[in-house]
């Protein structure tokens, strides 16, 4: 499989919140990098193309944009 991301991802394991038009869905962040993330949730149906991740244990927000689904994981580019 060719590697199509610029920049190299990190595995990690932080609870993280999908945020969205007043809802939220909890997730866990996977791999992070500077640009986006994978992220696992108990299912992609719902998730919006477009919502901000809030990472408690960084105390970050990050807008995200959706790059791919799978079937209990999604990729995300920041920005």
């Amino acid at each position: 499989m060719d590697e199509r991301r610029d920049k190299a991802r990190h595995r990690v394991l932080k609870a993280g919140t999908i945020e969205f038009g007043g809802g939220a869905i909890d997730c866990t962040v996977r791999n992070l990098s500077d640009t986006g993330a994978a992220l696992d949730v108990t299912s992609p149906l719902g998730i919006p193309a477009r919502f901000t991740l809030f990472v408690p244990a960084d105390a970050t927000h990050l807008s995200c944009t959706v790059v791919w689904r799978k079937e209990k994981r999604i990729g995300v580019r920041f920005g």
